[in-house]
């Protein structure tokens, strides 16, 4: 029997009403496992009010309540790793350990949270007049809503969430139609650990479901994460329906390697990075900038080391990379492989034709390497999201930051160098929102915020660490001034307040 995945709406499972339902796969069998319930625009305002409902309590609550509901789910979250990271391979397809990591990475924003106290503090200003007072505090914003790409299923909704709960406010969290289990699982941990219920809602859908939220009068701010054209469309909409946005869109992560650079490091650093989750990934580094004659010896190595990685079933222990998530994407992908040459392209690497014996409807690809790529070719043009890497050859370093620079995504970006003058003219020149210096992928731990720059980030606020804080309050001032018993009595002034 096909399972199928309802809403989570006020503490509970609540069956999809729509009678609209979309197919989840098993990516290393093609195999539809699963139904999810597709919700409709009033099923959307039904979690919207329920989440509003919660609020008036919520959002009122003390540190100390939240904090204390947020440490539970901590430890509830940290005793189902496993239990989670099942899920993730059995719809989104990555090797399992990948999928603990990315649960792991949220375990960090989770923790971030549990000491939001600090993050809170407001700011005193005593005696700014006679016997005046100024103050600044910062408040929860209501009923907010995340909308989470299909490559995190755990991860993503968990750098939304946790802050926006540990501040006051209630979330609706659309998870991606792909895989949409482990949010289930997570909102289950939730009330386990004693949130009340309202303050953490599910729907799933399509684009109805997101278009209901971007609408919805009483949901106050969104957060995004997915490509860049549908971020500019979440932007656009939410904000011109008056709401605060966060819309992280994609990128295009390029690794400049200077000559004297260690090419081994940054051959191991280049796979790792390019081929991990199946290059399903924003942070992916998709393009090496190769500076001078290291090319050849930079590409051999990275062709030795990609012709062994072991590509199979997410949940066999052997694999280190698993299949993409559909079978569409599989062939989006491809076809990037198929026309490099056409477009003047080497093509070191092809793994278009790639299969895996008794998992042949799988949606396989194998490790494509795509060498002298001209920046006129779609393969460099495009965010691919899949195992392709591409390298560009340029003479110098100016060269290769004017060719970063001019890329339309600022996502994040790494330079490999043993001369740290280069690289902290390179951190200071890149115009990119995260950069890595012999680090591949310069993702921040939690208390730093992500987020890139151009099309890669529409909105004020990256995500997470401080940003996150105060994308999901806003500030208040408040200024006081007491009589003293010995004061005389008041008199009408209609001048301009004094301060002294």
């Amino acid at each position: 029997m096909t399972k199928i995945v309802n809403h989570w709406i006020g503490g509970k499972t609540v069956e999809g009403a729509s009678g609209t339902f979309g197919p989840v796969t098993d990516p290393a069998t093609g195999a539809v496992t699963t139904k999810v319930a597709f919700a409709t625009v009033d099923e959307v305002g039904a979690a919207v009010r329920t989440a509003k409902e919660a609020f008036a309590t919520w959002g009122q609550s003390s540190l100390a309540q939240r904090t204390s509901i947020l440490f539970k789910f901590r430890a509830l979250l940290d005793a189902n790793r496993d239990a989670i990271a099942e899920l993730i391979t059995a719809e989104h397809g990555k090797v399992h350990s990948d999928a603990l990591g990315e649960v792991a990475r949220g375990l960090e924003i989770v923790d971030l949270a549990c000491g939001i106290n600090v993050q809170l503090k407001g700011e005193l200003s005593t005696q700014v007049a006679s016997r005046v007072d100024v103050s600044s505090i910062r408040q929860p914003l209501g009923v907010v809503a995340g909308i989470t790409p299909f490559n995190f299923p755990a991860m993503v909704p968990m750098w939304m969430f946790p802050i926006a709960i540990a501040t006051g406010n209630t979330f609706v969290l659309k998870p991606s139609e792909k895989d949409p289990s482990a949010s289930i699982k997570i909102a289950e941990l939730l009330a386990e650990a004693g949130l009340p219920d309202g303050v953490f809602n599910v729907v799933h859908g399509d684009k109805v479901a997101v278009d209901a939220l971007l609408e919805h009068p009483d949901v106050k701010a969104v957060s995004f994460v997915g490509s860049t054209p549908i971020a500019r469309y979440i932007h656009t909409t939410a904000s011109a329906n008056g709401k605060r946005v966060q819309a992280l869109g994609g990128a295009k992560n390029h690794m400049l390697v200077l000559p004297d650079a260690d090419l081994d490091a940054a051959a191991d650093a280049a796979v790792s990075a390019a081929y991990g989750s199946a290059g399903e990934r924003c942070m992916a580094i998709s393009a090496v900038v190769a500076v001078g004659a290291i090319g050849d010896e930079l590409v051999s190595k990275i062709r030795e080391r990609a012709e062994k990685i072991k590509i199979g079933p997410g949940n066999d222990p052997t694999s280190e990379m698993g299949p993409l998530i559909t079978a569409v994407h599989r062939d989006k992908v491809a076809s990037y492989v198929t026309g490099a040459a056409a477009e003047g392209c080497e093509v070191v690497l092809d793994g278009t034709g790639f299969t895996v014996d008794g998992f042949e409807d799988g949606h396989w690809i194998g490790i494509s390497l795509l060498d002298k790529v001209p920046t006129s070719a779609k393969a460099y043009q495009d965010e691919i999201f899949g195992p392709v890497l591409t390298v560009l050859r340029v003479d110098t370093y100016d060269e290769g930051i004017a060719l970063i620079n001019a890329s339309p995504f600022g996502n994040g970006t790494a330079i490999f160098t043993r001369d740290g003058g280069a690289a902290r003219r390179f951190q200071l020149e890149v115009e990119a929102g995260m950069v890595g210096v012999n680090v591949p992928i310069p993702v921040p731990v939690g208390y730093h915020s992500f987020g890139g720059w151009k099309d890669s980030l529409f909105g004020d606020h990256h995500i997470y660490g401080n940003d996150g804080t105060h994308f999901y309050t806003r500030g208040k001032v408040v200024t006081t001034r007491w009589p003293d018993p010995a004061d005389g009595p008041s008199a009408v002034d209609l001048g301009f307040p004094r301060n002294h």
